[in-house]
């Protein structure tokens, strides 16, 4: 391409030769002349506006003037001039007019700017303005032609007293007009300027797009263009950058099946198949491509158009090699080949459940390679067992997938109990519609339960090959795969029968993944709930619903618990090992089982905690040096609740705080102090301790119920909020309830929730007395007691009631310290406590024959079903516990 120089570039716009130059001189002409008139009417407007200014001015001026207060004293005044002449030239200098003439109703001047025309005659008519009209003129002066308003002044009685002329030279009035002369010549300037410049960018675009050419030599080109495009035997399409068809020869219509008005619409609007509309809009240069476009290969060729300036887009040409199918059929029958099997790899097992992976085994097969295909397991497969049978005995398997492109085909639904014998592991395929499927065909196949009746239904709906493979995985048959094909499609052979043996040994090793993973997940999920509580205590301090979910992949560590405590108090747990799998749910059992042994000695909650921690701590040394897994950490929260005066003391280790639903349907999240988590150590633990009025919801959970993909803890934590709010519910009515709100689908992490109703008993059912440290006051005691507990039928219970405390107190006064409280519990069982302020626990021993005493703890233990001490932050309690209505104590 030859490159011209500026100058010549520049003369070639001003030719007429060229279209470029007809366009550029016309623009130029046209520009030039709209320029020019827009000018004259921008200086004649001017000219006009400014006159127009002028005359208000003038009148305006001259209006204030003779209704200024005063004017009309001055002018009847001695000497109208001394007075009026300051204040005329003052008006004149302020307001920018020329001149200001106050003149007596005969016209002498009394002010003027130049004094020597003081005392002398108005120029012009000023009659009109003595009969008291205001009037504007423009006249020949003494300054030169000016513009002259005239305002008679009038005296109150009407009549005029005299006359305020104000005039504004020509000179000043097309001064104002002039000042935008220059700014319109430059506009005019300015616009002819980029005008032309644009209509030299538009002519040189113009000119490059034709070449320099005439109209004449275009018109020469488009006929020798059009006659050789539409002659050549090769499809030849124009896409334009937008993606429409821009160009299209007679062979490209032809060979696509383009409609008539195709240039100019969507590629995508065209008809053509998805993979022939994405080549051609895809901006690629492609060379030889193969593409099929019906029972046409077509050898595409893409080129794009702005390589050489011209504009972006793409150049497709097409020739029909549909000749070469023949020779190119083999090879694209590998290529799908082996595009099938990578699809297997990435679709098969993507879950580790077994009929997920078997009906994606199916789905694939179906996709490109079978009709039909189904899936058959083994029933032991199906809960993760491995399927094994005795020899030539036949193999329990169960339709498990099937996928068909018809779904009214006539084979076996998913679920059906069919059955084979695992006396092959090869491939077999036959052609039914030669052999059918008579009894020895089935029995080659190694099919069992099979209807002939089916048979006759399959062989009508028109199948015609069956090839049959078995599924199996470290050597053990785990189920069967059969395909299945009908109508026109070819029948299986030998390739066929290569690739599907391929295919189903891909599937076989997600299967017995998916399969083993099963087995291993229902052994931990098995583990975790026979670890979990499967009855909780029955009492009535507490109405108590839970609700455990394991995790969708793996089992974790949480668990929750319901303990009973001494003095009708009642403890909640529960917790969250970290990790997964059998360690974690093992894990769980052992600090579940330490929880109740903790609690057998009445810890308070923060002090449990802190012997769990230490306990955590010591299992992680012996894990890590017996080359076990560590715990790494696990989280719980212990509550106390006590039902007789209705407080809760709480204390967590890592581990989310209580939700608290108060009888009104409002929710609390009561202040618990966090700690870490079990296993770190380092810090102690800290309690809290909030009131529960009767009726409320105490709502523990572990963390799982809160964390989601789609939210975070804090998100969770209000939406938990939000459901507990409102009306009234039972425990397990909000259990329920929870679950729906919180969780859309299987969860990802283990989640425990413990709800409890809590109640108080009755002041009718809790006693208490003071007693002095004297022995005497035993028999008060004894006597107290006896009455109390006839008053509540409870006479049958009075002498081991008696006996019972009688030694509790006894030892109290002997060995304790005041003051000394006696409490009386009754609810499903009859609680005695006895508390000092003394840290001394009694212990249970045998008394020898010659002992004085050393026998009272002995009956209390004998008689009571049960008994301990609990320590409190004044000194200690010792209880025993009663079942009311038992067994006859008088014959133990």
């Amino acid at each position: 391409m030859t490159h011209r120089s500026p100058g010549r570039e520049l003369l070639s716009l001003f030719t007429l030769r060229t279209v470029a130059g007809q366009v550029f001189c016309f623009v130029l002409g046209l520009v030039l002349l709209l320029i020019t008139g827009a000018a004259v009417a921008l200086v004649l407007q001017g000219r006009s506006d400014s006159l127009q200014e002028a005359r208000l001015r003038t009148l305006s001026v001259a209006e204030t003037l003779a209704h200024s207060p005063g004017i009309v004293a001055a002018l009847d005044s001695k000497n109208p001039t001394a007075i009026l002449q300051p204040r005329a030239e003052q008006i004149r200098r302020q307001t920018h007019v020329d001149v200001v003439v106050v003149a007596s109703p005969q016209g002498i001047r009394y002010t003027h700017s130049d004094p020597a025309l003081i005392g002398k005659h108005l120029v012009g008519p000023y009659k009109e303005a003595l009969a008291g009209k205001s009037f504007t003129r423009t006249f020949s002066g003494s300054l030169g032609p000016s513009v002259n308003s005239l305002v008679p002044v009038n005296r109150p009685d009407g009549s005029v007293a005299g006359l305020v002329s104000v005039s504004l030279t020509d000179q000043s009035v097309n001064s104002v007009a002039n000042r935008s002369i220059p700014l319109g010549i430059a506009v005019a300037v300015s616009a002819a300027a980029v005008t032309t410049g644009g209509a030299a960018l538009v002519s040189r675009r113009l000119r490059r797009q034709t070449h320099g050419l005439g109209p004449a030599e275009m018109t020469r080109m488009y006929e020798h263009h059009d006659a050789v495009l539409h002659a050549v035997r090769e499809a030849v399409l124009i896409v334009g950058a937008d993606h429409r068809l821009t160009m299209a020869n007679d062979e490209a219509r032809r060979l696509l099946a383009l409609p008539p008005d195709a240039e100019g619409r969507a590629v995508a609007d065209l008809g053509l198949a998805p993979d022939t509309a994405e080549l051609l809009v895809s901006g690629r240069t492609v060379t030889d491509e193969v593409l099929r476009v019906g029972s046409r290969l077509l050898a595409v060729n893409l080129r794009p158009t702005d390589e050489h300036g011209g504009p972006p887009g793409t150049v497709a040409t097409l020739r029909d090699t549909t000749e070469l199918r023949k020779v190119t059929g083999r090879a694209e029958l590998i290529h799908e080949r082996l595009l099938l099997l990578y699809e297997a790899g990435a679709r098969i097992g993507t879950t580790l459940d077994v009929g997920r992976t078997a009906q994606e085994l199916a789905d694939v097969a179906s996709s490109g390679f079978a009709d039909v295909t189904s899936v058959d397991l083994a029933d032991l497969a199906l809960p993760g067992d491995e399927p094994t049978t005795p020899d030539s005995a036949p193999l329990d398997m169960r339709r498990t997938a099937i996928a068909a492109t018809d779904p009214d085909q006539p084979l076996y639904s998913i679920g059906r109990l069919v059955g084979f014998v695992p006396s092959r592991t090869r491939a077999m395929r036959v052609n039914i519609a030669e052999a059918g499927l008579g009894p020895e065909v089935i029995t080659q196949l190694g099919w069992r339960y099979w209807d002939p009746e089916r048979a006759s239904k399959i062989l009508d709906y028109g199948f015609h090959s069956v090839l049959s493979v078995p599924l199996h995985a470290r050597g053990v048959i785990l189920g069967l795969v059969n395909f299945w094909r009908a109508g026109n499609s070819d029948p299986f052979d030998e390739d066929d029968q290569s690739f599907a043996e391929e295919l189903v040994a891909r599937a076989a090793v997600s299967v017995d993944n998916a399969r083993r993973y099963t087995r291993e997940h229902e052994m931990a999920v098995t583990l975790q709930r026979s670890l979990l509580p499967r009855d909780l205590p029955e009492q009535n301090a507490l109405d108590v619903a839970h609700r455990y979910l394991p995790a969708r992949a793996e089992v974790g560590g949480d668990w929750f618990d319901v303990i009973p405590l001494s003095g009708a108090r009642f403890a909640l747990v529960v917790g969250d090992v970290v990790g997964h799998g059998l360690h974690a749910a093992a894990t769980m059992g052992r600090l579940r089982t330490s929880i109740h042994n903790f609690s057998a000695l009445d810890f308070a909650p923060d002090e449990l905690l802190g012997h769990l921690d230490e306990l955590v701590s010591r299992i992680d040394q012996d894990e890590a040096a017996g080359g076990g897994a560590e715990i790494a950490g696990a989280g719980c929260l212990y509550a106390i609740y006590d039902a007789v005066s209705g407080n809760c003391s709480v204390a967590r280790a890592g581990h989310p705080g209580p939700v608290l639903v108060l009888p009104d349907g409002s929710v609390e999240v009561p202040e618990v102090p966090v700690g870490l988590p079990l296993g770190i150590g380092g810090m102690p633990f800290e309690a809290a301790e909030f009131h529960v009025p009767e009726g409320s919801r105490l709502v523990l959970y572990t963390d799982g119920l809160l964390e989601s993909r789609d939210r975070d803890i804090d998100a969770g934590l209000e939406l938990l909020r939000a459901t507990l709010a409102g009306r009234d519910r039972t425990p397990e009515e909000t259990c329920d309830d929870v679950l729906d709100a919180m969780l859309s689908g299987p969860p990802t992490d283990d989640v425990a929730i413990l709800v409890a109703r809590t109640r108080t008993l009755d002041p009718n059912q809790v006693a208490q007395w003071a007693v002095a440290t004297d022995p005497a006051a035993v028999a008060g005691v004894r006597k107290n007691v006896a009455q109390w507990l006839s008053e509540r039928g409870l006479d049958e219970e009075a002498f081991t009631t008696e006996l019972i405390l009688s030694e509790l107190v006894t030892n109290a006064v002997r060995y304790g310290t005041g003051p000394i409280e006696v409490r009386l519990l009754y609810d499903r069982s009859l609680i005695c406590e006895v508390s000092d302020t003394s840290n001394t626990s009694p212990h249970l021993r045998y008394a020898a024959t010659t002992d004085e005493g050393g026998r009272g703890l002995f009956l209390v233990a004998q008689f009571a079903e049960r008994w301990g001490t609990r320590y409190t932050e004044t000194g200690k309690v010792i209880w025993s516990e009663q079942t009311v209505g038992g067994s006859g104590t008088e014959d133990d």
